[in-house]
């Protein structure tokens, strides 16, 4: 029996909040060959409903339709719902019939103000997690997030991040195999992990030539093997000498600092996600030794890596307790 998943969208909604994780729902339909999915746009009243973009969906009225997964776009409309909640009386309805909740984006800001998130962890966009919190200080903001996964509510960053929600709800449903294959026919990378930063070392150095891109996306394609600077220049096409000055002229940094940023990062996501130990993941993401990554943890961070293993521990320990409730 296909699992009916419910959208609901409102006046100036984000329509890749929409969009993104609908189209993930049927590729994942389609690949899993068994009527997997039952796909929903719902809103208050039903009929044509304007995104921020201009492009009008049709709608059917949400009245008392029941869902196995409800999901809230996020949207320009969605930051207007407090203090007054104009869909609470949608919402929380909606929630309590569906075994699972999520948002996308600002989507979390109409679970909150429907009281839903009180007391949980929830995530936003980073440019509006502070607001988030600030609206609803019983809520645990982690703005930091790709998504986050509460009990029966999840919710997700912003935009793109939508996709990697439902990349993780369908893995939750059919298993890896099939989220696996959703993702090759959306033509993204597999799903990131929910405990992955909104933020990454290649967006924030912005490059602005194309070939210190392509150093820098070579870099991150062979982090577990040496990485000096003539085999970096090589990537470039350019002279280790004049590869430096653009290097730093670029990004500001100099490769090895560069490159061990990119080290950190994906040694962090291996720790907060995986249970192998700390020497085992400094040798698959290229540091030479424990210590060394300790080094880069303590100036990137502010902790070493031990800390961040025992914080994505305790966070999954109090998923798992609540989710038992």
């Amino acid at each position: 029996m296909p699992r009916e998943i419910g959208f609901f969208v409102f006046p100036d909604f984000q329509i890749l909040d929409l969009t993104g994780p609908l189209a993930a729902f049927q590729a994942a339909d389609t690949i899993a060959g068994a009527d997997a999915y039952r796909l929903h746009v719902v809103s208050r009243e039903g009929g044509a409903v304007m995104s921020t973009a201009g492009l009008a969906v049709l709608t059917r009225p949400i009245g008392e339709l029941g869902f196995d997964t409800f999901i809230v776009a996020g949207g320009r409309g969605s930051r207007q719902s407090a203090p007054s909640d104009p869909f609470g009386d949608l919402v929380r309805p909606a929630a309590a019939r569906a075994r699972r909740t999520a948002s996308v984006c600002t989507g979390a800001f109409i679970l909150a103000a429907a009281g839903l998130l009180d007391g949980r962890r929830a995530t936003t966009h980073w440019r509006h997690a502070a607001l988030l919190q600030q609206r609803f200080p019983g809520i645990r903001v982690d703005g930091d997030r790709i998504f986050v996964h509460d009990g029966p509510l999840w919710t997700s960053a912003g935009i793109t991040a939508g996709i990697d929600l439902a990349l993780a709800l369908i893995e939750d449903d059919l298993g890896p195999v099939i989220s696996r294959a959703v993702a090759r026919d959306l033509v993204v990378y597999h799903r990131r992990a929910g405990g992955q930063s909104q933020f990454s070392t290649l967006l924030e150095l912005q490059p602005q030539s194309d070939r210190i891109r392509q150093a820098l996306t070579f870099a991150r394609d062979h982090l577990h093997e040496p990485l000096p600077v003539e085999r970096l220049a090589a990537a470039a096409c350019l002279s280790p000498r004049q590869f430096g000055r653009a290097f730093r002229a670029e990004t500001g940094e100099t490769p090895a600092k560069a490159v061990e940023r990119l080290r950190a990062e994906a040694a962090r996501l291996r720790i907060e996600s995986g249970s192998e130990p700390i020497e085992s993941t400094a040798r698959a993401v290229g540091f030479s030794d424990p210590e060394r990554m300790r080094r880069a943890f303590l100036r990137l961070y502010g902790q070493p890596p031990q800390a961040v293993k025992r914080d994505a521990r305790t966070a999954s320990q109090n998923v798992t307790a609540t989710m038992r409730r």
